[in-house]
């Protein structure tokens, strides 16, 4: 295969998260990403490496087997996210099984029970948080306010129709996008680093109704004055909305990563938190609070995570990784005391707030690397839940994780193969996996959740 040329080949199989092994013949083998099993495909070799060519779809020729089903968003195709809309959402988990599945067998030493995959309530409208981009759908076009063009960092499809979040969230960005439009305010140019409009930040209670409202933008003098935020305050205060409008918050952001975050942060109308509940707890959720994107596909995963558990009763349990303490505060009624290590500080406070909050005097919170607090904690446990960020735990770390030599070890993965990594080094310091689960969180995408129970050998 030479690079820059195009060829035809069927997908053959699928490596998480969304590499295609694509078959051309004679001609070779290449993998693609964002592909289907079973679809002819055409595309591109944009790299080779070691002998081994990778490719750039093109255009799906014929349709895989599993594609069983009209994508319902109008931006399906256009917009980088939710691939798997021409899937049934029966197959959507079907193959996620099967991928999780793949990658645990091919990692696991012994044998183990795998429970299959569990959906999310909700296929559609599940997302409590969304974070919109503001910029052009093409080189100098008309502002855009959505999520970014498939297979492209810098242009902007503007989604007045999203169908992973509830429709509020469609009203108020079409009401800030024709507010800002009219008004000729700028988007910031991440090259150029000018410019006024950056993101906008939705989050929402499922079960509270309660929703807050915020836009980051640069602190370009002329261009807020030009925006009249008061203005756009009293527009979005007039939109019929399902949910309870708690807060319009103003956030300025001048930092050169196109990400969300905040140099000041000013509350222009209500609150800037919002509340949600979870197995029968209440957790106040800030603007820049870690928390579960899908409430109701959440109490699915902790559910299946204290079910791993198991017996907890005068037990002292670490939670490592513990976010805003949601595991940890939903084990704490039935356990002797329950200690999460948190790096992200802001996490950590909410989590003492959260416990506060929820009548919890038995969690305690750490906030720091996990790899260099555990050594300071005077506690022992008597089991361990782990919950890393997606590459995993760093190896120095999961030593020390199993130098405690506890029974029971509950690991929840948000990226199987550093899972699956993870279990190499647990299993030959003599920890089995006894079974595992995956739970989808994230309908419509190639993302999946995993939670695994492993038990040391005696």
């Amino acid at each position: 295969m030479k690079k820059g040329q195009l060829y035809e080949g069927t997908v053959t199989k699928l490596d998480f998260p969304n590499k295609g092994t694509v078959d051309c013949g004679e001609e070779g083998m290449a993998v693609v990403k964002g592909t289907l099993p079973g679809q002819k495909i055409s595309f591109v070799v944009s790299k080779k490496r070691s002998g081994k060519s990778q490719g750039r779809l093109k255009d799906v020729l014929e349709k895989s087997p599993l594609e069983d089903a009209t994508p319902l968003c109008p931006h399906f195709g256009d917009c980088g996210g939710c691939t798997y809309q021409t899937m049934s959402y029966e197959n959507q988990l079907k193959l996620k099984g099967e991928l999780v599945k793949n990658i645990l067998d091919n990692a696991v030493t012994s044998d183990y029970e795998f429970e299959g995959i569990q959906g999310s309530p909700n296929q559609w409208e599940y997302r409590n948080k969304m974070e919109f981009s503001f910029g052009d759908e093409y080189k100098d076009g008309p502002l855009a306010l959505g999520l970014h063009k498939k297979g492209s960092f810098h242009d902007i499809v503007t989604a007045r129709e999203c169908k992973i979040v509830n429709s509020d969230y469609n009203k108020i960005l079409s009401c800030i996008l024709d507010y800002m439009s009219e008004r000729n305010v700028a988007y910031y140019h991440k090259m150029r680093h000018d410019g006024f409009l950056r993101h906008l930040l939705i989050r929402r209670g499922v079960k509270t109704g309660e929703i807050v409202v915020a836009l980051v933008t640069s602190s370009d003098p002329e261009e807020m004055k030009k925006a009249d935020l008061q203005g756009l305050v009293e527009e979005i205060k007039g939109l019929d909305l399902q949910c309870k409008l708690c807060g319009i918050l103003h956030i300025i952001n001048d930092g050169v990563a196109d990400t969300v975050q905040s140099d000041e942060t000013r509350v222009l109308f209500g609150e800037d938190v919002i509340y949600e509940e979870l197995l029968g707890l209440k957790f106040k959720i800030s603007t820049f609070s870690f928390f579960q994107t899908n409430s109701l596909g959440a109490e699915v995963l902790y559910s299946k995570a204290r079910e791993y558990v198991g017996e907890t009763k005068d037990k002292l349990i670490f939670d490592l990784y513990s976010g805003t303490g949601t595991i940890a505060q939903i084990l704490a009624p039935v356990a002797k005391k329950v200690v999460g290590v948190e790096i992200v500080e802001e996490a950590v406070e909410a989590a003492k707030v959260n416990a506060k909050f929820n009548g919890l005097s038995n969690c305690e919170f750490i906030a720091g690397d996990v790899l260099k607090v555990i050594d300071d904690i005077e506690d022992k446990p008597d089991l361990i839940v782990l919950d890393p960020p997606r590459d995993g735990i760093n190896p120095k770390a999961l030593k020390k994780i199993i130098d405690y030599g506890v029974d029971r070890l509950v690991y929840i993965s948000c990226k199987p193969t550093s899972l699956a990594r993870d279990l190499e080094m647990l299993q030959e310091c003599g920890y089995r996996v006894v079974k595992a689960s995956a739970v989808d969180m994230f309908p419509n995408t190639v993302h999946v959740e995993t939670v695994c129970l492993l038990s040391l050998n005696s």
